[in-house]
């Protein structure tokens, strides 16, 4: 094999490794994830409960694509983030064209901080105040809206275990 050829080739290789989707990596284009599983979720506010009805993200991918690519989100819905153990969580809106309300929400179900109408397609990090097991992500505004505030109690199985 000549060096010319070889050099091509690891060129070539090199080229298309770049072009394959790899876990953490943002692509810059896509269709939507499928609607997921949904499960109903109220939030306990000062104003009286709110009932929305959400998708699960429950798998690494699921909570990798999040609302990526999604044109809507409707009122009273959102996608909630599980985890199992509480842990410090770092989102970031590249791929969303909707702003969203991210509400980090504590092992109790105690919301712990809230981003408010975040940017679309922004690449900032938005980081949890502190470790939380669910990060729920509603429509930009809908917690004003709502009345849904820090030290309001989520009501979901997930954080009644």
């Amino acid at each position: 094999m000549s060096k010319s050829y070889s050099r091509r080739l690891v060129i070539a290789l090199a080229a298309a490794l770049l072009l394959l989707p790899l876990p953490g990596r943002a692509q810059t284009h896509g269709e939507p994830q499928p609607i997921l599983e949904q499960e109903p979720l109220e939030i306990e506010t000062e104003g009286g409960p709110v009932d929305l009805m959400v998708e699960i993200a429950r798998t690494p991918q699921q909570q990798m694509r999040g609302l990526m690519f999604r044109d809507e989100v409707p009122a009273l819905s959102g996608m909630l983030f599980v985890y199992d153990q509480p842990r410090p969580i770092s989102m970031w809106m590249k791929n969303t064209p909707t702003s969203l309300d991210m509400l980090f929400i504590d092992e109790g179900g105690v919301i712990r901080g809230i981003e408010a109408e975040t940017v679309p397609f922004s690449e900032a990090v938005i980081s949890s105040p502190v470790p939380v097991t669910g990060v729920l992500e509603i429509l930009g505004g809908e917690a004003e809206r709502l009345g849904i505030e820090t030290g309001d109690r989520v009501r979901h199985p997930h954080f009644e275990r």
